[in-house]
C-alpha cells in the first residue's frame, strides 16, 4: 500500500497493539531463532538479517534496536561476504515504532530521552562501524529510520513499488541516521532539504534519480533479479563506502542523537506523538 499516509499507519499499528501481542511477530526461522524480532539466515555466502514483525509493518522497536545490534555484531564475525537487510511481508520498514515513546519510566521523560539517544547512538554505530557490505532489499514502503540509514548501505536495490519517506517534522522530530550528511552528499542540499524537513515522499525511480536508490525492479521479478545480481557481487572484491569516513560519521551521529535528545524531550514532539495516539481512540 505506497500510497497509505503516515497518520493512518499510525493509527493501524496502534490499532494492533490492543491484540494479542504473541501474533504481532511471526516466528523467526532457521539461524534467526535466537531473534524474536528478525529472521537471520546464510546463503552462499551472503548473510540475511530480515526484519520480522511484518503485522506491524516492521516497526523497530526498542527490542528489535538491540537484536539488530546484536545480529550486526554477529554477521561482522561470520564467514558471509556481504550482509543484507529486507523486511518481511509488504513493508521495508515503517521506522521507530511509536510505541517506544509511551513507555515512559518513573523516573521521567528526561531518562527516557537519554537512554533513547544512547540506544540509537549505538545503533546507527553498528552499520558505521560494520566491516562487511551492507545491501539494503527494499520490498516495500520505507519511513523513517529505515530510510535514513540508506546513506551507510554500499547497494540499495528496491522494488518498483518502494517509497521513501522521512516525515520527521510532523513528529516534531530531526533526522538521524548520519543523513544530515549523507543525504546532501548524496542528492544534494536541496533535494536532502525536501526529505528532511518538507517530509517529501519519494518513489522507488525518484529515489534512484537522486542516487540514494541503486537500482529498480519490476515488482514481479525483485526478488529473482536481485538475488542473481548478490550472488555476482558477493564473489567481488570489497570496497566499502563507510571505511574512508567513519570519524566524520561518528562525530556526525554523536551531534545528531544530541539534537533528537533535546527535540524528545520538547512539548512539540510529545503532544506530536500523543496526537497520533488519539487516532486509535476516533477510529
Amino acid at each position: 500500500q505506497p500510497g497509505v499516509s503516515y497518520c493512518d499507519l499510525i493509527g493501524s499499528l496502534v490499532a494492533a497493539d490492543s491484540g494479542n501481542s504473541a501474533q504481532v511477530s511471526a516466528q523467526p526461522t532457521g539461524n534467526g531463532s535466537t531473534y524474536e524480532t528478525l529472521a537471520v539466515s546464510m546463503e552462499d555466502d551472503i548473510t540475511t538479517i530480515k526484519l520480522n514483525r511484518p503485522l506491524k509493518k516492521n516497526a523497530i522497536t526498542n527490542q528489535m534496536y538491540n537484536e539488530i545490534i546484536a545480529a550486526l555484531e554477529q554477521t561482522a564475525k561470520d564467514d558471509s561476504v556481504i550482509t543484507v537487510f529486507t523486511g518481511a511481508g509488504d513493508f521495508y520498514s515503517s521506522g521507530n515504532d511509536l510505541t517506544n515513546f509511551t513507555q515512559i519510566p518513573e523516573d521521567g521523560l528526561e531518562q527516557m530521552a537519554k537512554r533513547g539517544g544512547e540506544l540509537l547512538r549505538r545503533y546507527v554505530n553498528a552499520y558505521i562501524d560494520f566491516p562487511k557490505p551492507l545491501v539494503a532489499v527494499v520490498n516495500g514502503p520505507a519511513m523513517g529510520i529505515s530510510v535514513t540509514l540508506l546513506g551507510l548501505f554500499d547497494l540499495v536495490y528496491a522494488t518498483e513499488r518502494a517509497t521513501f519517506h522521512t516525515p520527521f517534522s510532523q513528529l516534531g522530530q530531526t533526522a538521524e541516521g548520519c543523513s544530515s550528511y549523507t543525504f546532501p552528499k548524496i542528492m544534494g542540499t536541496a533535494k536532502a532539504t525536501e526529505m528532511l524537513l518538507f517530509n517529501k515522499k519519494l518513489t522507488a525511480v525518484q529515489a534512484c534519480e537522486l542516487g540514494l536508490v541503486t537500482e529498480v525492479f519490476p515488482d514481479s521479478s525483485f526478488q529473482s533479479e536481485v538475488w542473481t545480481r548478490l550472488k555476482a557481487y558477493a564473489k567481488l572484491p570489497r570496497n566499502l563506502i563507510r571505511s574512508t569516513e567513519k570519524q566524520r560519521l561518528h562525530e556526525v551521529n554523536d551531534a545528531e542523537v544530541e539534537c533528537l535528545v533535546e527535540r524528545w524531550m520538547s512539548d512539540e514532539c510529545f503532544n506530536a506523538v500523543m496526537s497520533f495516539f488519539q487516532i486509535k481512540a476516533k477510529l
